[in-house]
């Protein structure tokens, strides 16, 4: 099993509100254990199941705020604690992401129609998966929403998809947007083109490595007006970061 951990400096605070419960359904200990502990640097709190029955009986009692469920358990597979998830009242709407190392086309479709909301396959990027959480929790209501991002003078307003830039409104697309908002959760970091794809794009997302400069390049044309300082750097031979340095 194979995860890229990176730094913590762009994790969310939870500040003094009840911080997220996940429960981890996953019968490999040492992923499971690895798993427990980068979610909890990141602010959630965590619980874990070993088999399916141990995980229905858990999300009775616990009732977590999302389920990272293993496909290949014992006892019970993930598709059928997925099954059961949904057809508890109790359950239905509770956010699942299906993580297995099944790589197929099909298996995907099947865990989706299943019931689960999201698909990773192993091994994953954890930044890819965290942002996939917190997106399913924000759906959700169970993590609140962040009120804004600011960089030298661009302001990001995560609850209404505004952003704006010395007080004029900055027009992005969806993929922009997210860009954007990753780079400003992580200011003057350099990134490579692999490590934008994992977190903006997901890892099990086939894009190709140059998708990523088109679409740099279109933040680029909407984020910087005339004078105004190119906050987007190209490292050449290392990737991009939000930057005001020039080198």
């Amino acid at each position: 099993m194979s995860v890229t951990v990176r730094d913590s400096a762009g994790a969310e605070a939870f500040s003094s509100l009840p911080k997220p419960l996940v429960l981890i359904v996953e019968d490999e200990a040492p992923l499971a254990t690895m798993l427990r502990y980068n979610l909890e640097k990141q602010g959630f709190r965590v619980d874990e199941a070993a088999d399916g029955p141990e995980a229905l009986t858990k999300i009775a009692e616990i009732q977590p705020d999302l389920v990272l469920l293993d496909w290949m358990l014992p006892v019970m597979s993930g598709i059928e604690v997925c099954r059961q998830i949904r057809r508890r009242a109790t359950t239905r709407d509770l956010p699942v992401i299906m993580v297995t190392a099944r790589t197929e086309d099909q298996d995907a479709v099947r865990a989706l129609n299943t019931g689960a909301d999201d698909y990773i396959t192993k091994p994953f990027n954890l930044d890819a998966l965290l942002a996939r959480m917190r997106a399913l929790l924000r759906r959700s209501n169970a993590m609140p929403v962040k009120g804004s991002l600011s960089f030298h003078d661009i302001e990001m307003d995560l609850a209404s998809h505004r952003v704006t830039r010395n007080e004029r409104r900055v027009h992005l697309g969806p993929t922009e947007f997210r860009l954007l908002e990753f780079f400003m959760q992580h200011p003057r970091r350099v990134f490579s083109r692999e490590e934008l794809l994992d977190a903006v794009w997901g890892k099990d997302i086939h894009v190709e490595p140059r998708t990523v400069d088109v679409h740099i390049r279109r933040l680029r044309k909407s984020i910087n007006g005339p004078d105004e300082l190119d906050v987007v750097r190209t490292v050449r031979t290392a990737g991009y970061a939000l930057d005001t340095e020039s080198i």
